[in-house]
């Protein structure tokens, strides 16, 4: 039996003040609801809402939904729309999108065999004894500044500058331009329009600088890989492209992760029976990490079109209508999850895990490897090196962020030694 998506409340504005403040509730009552239920944001169109688990996982599987509308469709792209909200000039928008996220079809297999060509599990694998000292290094300077006691910001002292060394250092980025990438993405992720215009345009400058310089001086990193892949096969991707698929991963590379590292701790505060279980065995922290993303920062992912008639849950969606996937009520739903709301590190198996933090199908995340190798070495380091951290406030006077889409703390003030009885 299939129905149509019905809500007895109207539709679900997930970017609401309600919605922000409680995610966790708001997004759990659309996964309850006896249908999929109907829902948008930023006065764009409606879309219906995928939140249980398999209804999550069929959308993202599923070829036949793909991240543009229809070609013979009046729909817009929704990106464009919230992009518009925010007053950006319609020339910066296509900068914006994840390029690789953005593209359907070949062009997406396209984008994504070059992008993996330079992503490759041999770069990642041997990049892990820098990230142990990238790691080391960034220990030891919150041990000069916290070793006595005193509070420290763990996110800007070490959750934000570890990711983002590494992923500037594996994608290429010289040092040089870091703080303009930095400024261009603190301004992305805050969604800041004012901000916004100037910062793009100043690292589109610094992008097609880096391009330029790795033609003339290669390096062992990814934008030589992807500027001499280029020159073998000038018809894989023009500059603009490339470009594109280094905003893409810069910012995709450290966000996330910086987020995932921070919530991280805080759920082995509240959970300190798991946290004793790590410290007396290190081995776990491989599974450790992929339980954390289940629980991790990302809310639900970029809306995908039906392109024919799709059932989702016993709900029909029409041909040309988008589907908003909710990640975070999919990886908490209990039908899969046993007790979803409990951190249990050994839940998940590496090279298995179920979860949908990193998305799944086609459009997985290609970054999830880099993530995992940087999550497991933060944190299994920062509680080897202090295993009687603290934090330095009461855990509800350390708020989330109200932005919509992603869960995280902005400061996590903590002690790196338990304060003198």
């Amino acid at each position: 039996m299939t129905t149509t998506a019905e809500t007895s409340a109207g539709p679900v504005d997930l970017f609401s003040p309600e919605v922000v403040a409680d995610p966790w509730g708001a997004h759990a009552a659309v996964r309850e609801a006896p249908t999929l239920q109907i829902g948008g944001f930023m006065g764009g169109p409606p879309m219906y809402l995928a939140a249980r688990y398999e209804d999550v996982r069929q959308v993202l599987m599923d070829q036949r939904f793909q991240c543009n509308p229809l070609a013979d469709s009046p729909a817009e792209d929704i990106r464009n729309g919230v992009f518009r909200h925010l007053d950006m000039p319609e020339e910066l928008i296509p900068w914006l999108k994840n390029l690789i996220n953005a593209s359907d079809g070949e062009e997406h297999a396209r984008l994504r065999k070059l992008v993996s060509y330079a992503l490759t599990a041999h770069r990642v694998g041997k990049f892990r004894p820098r990230v142990e000292e990238l790691t080391s290094e960034l220990l030891d300077k919150l041990e000069a500044e916290g070793g006595d006691g005193t509070p420290i910001d763990l996110v800007e002292a070490y959750c934000y500058p570890l990711p983002v060394t590494v992923i500037c250092e594996l994608v290429g980025v010289d040092p040089e331009d870091r703080p303009q990438w930095r400024a261009w993405s603190d301004a992305m992720a805050t969604l800041d329009g004012k901000r916004l215009p100037e910062e793009v345009r100043k690292t589109l400058i610094a992008a097609r600088g880096m391009i330029e310089r790795r033609r003339a001086e290669p390096k062992d990193d990814m934008v030589t890989a992807l500027v001499e892949a280029q020159a073998k096969n000038p018809g894989i991707a023009t500059d603009d492209e490339l470009v594109g698929i280094l905003f893409s991963l810069v910012t995709a590379g450290h966000q996330t992760t910086t987020y995932l590292i921070g919530n991280s701790v805080l759920a082995l505060h509240e959970h300190p029976d798991q946290l004793a279980r790590l410290k007396a065995d290190p081995t776990l922290w491989p599974q450790a990490v992929r339980e954390l993303q289940r629980l991790g920062p990302i809310q639900f992912g970029q809306p995908r079109f039906a392109t024919e008639d799709i059932e989702v849950g016993g709900t029909v969606i029409p041909r040309g209508m988008p589907v908003v996937p909710l990640i975070m009520a999919a990886n908490s739903d209990p039908r899969k999850f046993p007790e979803p709301e409990k951190l249990k590190i050994d839940r998940l198996a590496v090279g298995s895990e179920s979860h949908l933090g990193f998305g799944k199908g086609i459009h997985r995340c290609l970054g999830q490897h880099v993530a995992y190798l940087e999550a497991e070495v933060a944190l299994r380091g920062l509680y080897t090196r202090f295993p009687d951290m603290t934090l330095a406030v009461p855990r509800e006077e350390i708020p989330w962020i109200l932005r919509p889409g992603f869960t995280r703390t902005k400061d996590l003030p903590v002690r790196l030694v338990a304060p003198a009885s």
